[in-house]
């Protein structure tokens, strides 16, 4: 068992591919569109490159180990040969996904494991055309991947307790932090607590209470510093002199008190939302060359606090 195939070549695919290479495993990456496969191993040699000069290039193997792990493939079956994982990283579309599968399901063997990188997509949904669901789930990086390591391990409703140990063995050896659902919900666990998260913001700044700027900075400057090393139970937990309990006897009224508080979901698209998107504009305009810049920045500060975690 060390072969895995990638299907998408995209930014996600390529980060699933440079994690299990750096964890020693054989990628094979595959890719619909002529050609786009090899681009894409292009692209990670240069990604794995700036990452060894960063000296944050991960694994015990060198660059040129890792590349040579990783071989790009323009037809599914040649692919999928000898692979005992597939982690699909197509698009965000979910008849592209069930059709992916249903295609995927015919060129394995009952024993491969079919993992899905899908960010909102219940399994239940995304294998509903796969006829042995026992071997399907759901593994969600966070964007992006090689940076940032948690990965949702969810189960469709049918998946075998084995087939959830030998993802979480797999994603744990090759240097990712699994969680795991104990069953499948709308959003999984890091997109609902992001969207409670998103929305109070998106309110805040709708209703006039504080500007774009200043509510990224609550976040960067003031929970997130906290929460980049020890999650909101724990920091209650801390926050109280008898831990978690203490806690709520001191705060939970004040926390019922906002929570009942807090308005309906949010207008994100319509003339409501104008204000707010331009004002996030002024500061960062979305044309590429600006967003390019920003996600640059945004992914060197990822690999500077990884290796602050990594050394304490």
């Amino acid at each position: 068992m060390s072969c895995i195939t990638v299907i998408g070549s995209g930014l996600i695919g390529r980060s699933w591919a440079m994690v299990f290479a750096s964890g020693g495993y054989s990628v094979k990456i595959y890719d619909n569109i002529p050609g786009q496969a090899a681009k894409a191993v292009t692209e990670m040699k240069k990604q794995l490159e700036e990452l060894d000069e960063a000296q944050m290039l991960r694994g015990k193997l060198s660059v040129s180990q890792q590349l040579a792990l990783i071989s790009s493939y323009d037809d599914l079956a040649q692919a999928l040969e000898g692979s005992f994982f597939v982690q699909e990283c197509v698009f965000e579309q979910l008849d592209i996904k069930q059709n992916v599968f249903q295609d995927v399901e015919h060129l394995v063997g009952e024993d491969v494991i079919l993992s899905s990188s899908t960010s909102y997509q219940m399994p239940s949904k995304v294998f509903c055309k796969v006829q042995k669901r026992s071997r399907c789930l759901v593994a969600h990086p966070v964007n992006p991947p090689y940076y940032v390591k948690l990965v949702e391990l969810v189960p469709h409703p049918e998946t075998a307790a084995a087939v959830m140990d030998t993802t979480h063995a797999l994603m744990t050896k090759v240097g990712q932090e699994p969680v795991l659902l104990k069953k499948e919900i709308d959003g999984f666990a890091l997109n609902r607590v992001q969207a409670a998260i998103i929305a109070e913001s998106w309110r805040l700044v709708q209703e006039g209470v504080i500007s774009v700027k200043d509510i990224d900075l609550v976040m960067s400057e003031g929970l997130g510093m906290r929460y980049a090393f020890i999650g909101p139970m724990e920091t209650m937990h801390l926050n109280a002199p008898e831990g978690l309990e203490d806690y709520m006897k001191r705060y939970g009224e004040n926390l019922r008190r906002i929570l009942t508080s807090s308005g309906p979901v949010p207008d994100f698209t319509g003339e409501g939302a104008k204000d707010l998107v331009n004002e996030m504009c002024a500061l960062i305009p979305n044309d590429r060359q600006h967003l390019s810049a920003r996600m640059e920045r945004r992914d060197r500060l990822l690999t500077c606090l990884a290796k602050l975690k990594k050394d304490n």
